[in-house]
C-alpha cells in the first residue's frame, strides 16, 4: 500500500529535463515569432521597391498603415535597392531553398500529409528547423524519396522542378542580390507553389 502510495505521488518540483522541455518548446515560438517580424519588415522593403503604396503594403500585410509607414521611415536613409528580381532561374542557395520548400510543401499537400517531407515541412514552416546545408540536404533526399514512392500521383512537374532545383543546389551561384536570405527564400517559395499550382 505504501509502495502503491509514493507510486501516485505528485512531485514537489519539475524535474530540470522537465522544466528544459517546456522551455525549448517556448522558445522556439518566440524566436519563429522574432524571426517572423524581422522578414515581414524585410518584406515591406521588397513591396515598396516594388512601387506600391503604404496603404496597399498595409492591406497585404495585415499591418496598420501607421506601422507600415514606421518601417519605411526607418530604413528611408538606407540605400535604395533596385526592384527584385522574381523568375525562378536563379541559381542562388537561398532562391533554390525557397523552390525545394515551396515544392516539398506542395508535394506534402498534394498527398495529404503521407509524404516523407510532410514532417520537415511543418518543422520548416513552424520555425522548428532552419535552412543549413544539412537540412536542405535531408528535404532533398525525402523529397526524392517521395517522387519515387508516389510517381502516380505525382505530375511531371514535380519531378522538373526537382531536377533543376536539385541541379542548381549541387553548385549554387553566388547571391547577387543584396536582399537576406530569408526574403529571397520565402519568395521563391510562394512563387514554386504558385507555378506548380497552375
Amino acid at each position: 500500500m505504501a509502495d502503491e502510495e509514493s507510486a501516485h505521488q505528485v512531485p514537489e518540483a519539475l524535474t530540470e529535463e522537465q522544466a528544459e522541455r517546456i522551455l525549448v518548446g517556448m522558445n522556439e515560438i518566440i524566436r519563429a515569432g522574432e524571426e517572423m517580424r524581422r522578414l515581414r519588415a524585410e518584406m515591406v522593403k521588397v513591396f515598396a521597391g516594388f512601387g506600391w503604396t503604404q496603404e496597399r503594403i498595409a492591406q497585404l500585410t495585415d499591418m496598420s498603415q501607421p506601422a507600415v509607414s514606421k518601417q519605411m521611415a526607418k530604413h528611408r536613409s538606407d540605400e535604395p535597392l533596385p526592384p527584385m528580381e522574381v523568375s525562378l532561374a536563379q541559381h542562388d542557395a537561398p532562391w533554390l531553398e525557397g523552390r525545394l520548400w515551396g515544392l516539398a510543401e506542395e508535394i506534402s499537400e498534394t498527398l495529404d500529409e503521407s509524404a516523407h517531407c510532410s514532417r520537415h515541412v511543418n518543422a520548416l514552416a513552424r520555425g522548428r528547423k532552419r535552412f543549413t546545408p544539412q537540412t536542405t540536404d535531408e528535404l532533398r533526399r525525402l523529397v526524392e524519396k517521395d517522387l519515387r514512392s508516389y510517381r502516380a500521383e505525382l505530375s511531371g512537374a514535380h519531378q522538373a522542378a526537382y531536377d533543376e532545383i536539385s541541379r542548381g543546389l549541387d553548385v549554387p551561384a553566388k547571391a547577387t542580390d543584396p536582399r537576406p536570405a530569408s526574403v529571397r527564400r520565402s519568395i521563391a517559395h510562394q512563387i514554386q507553389r504558385d507555378l506548380l499550382r497552375g
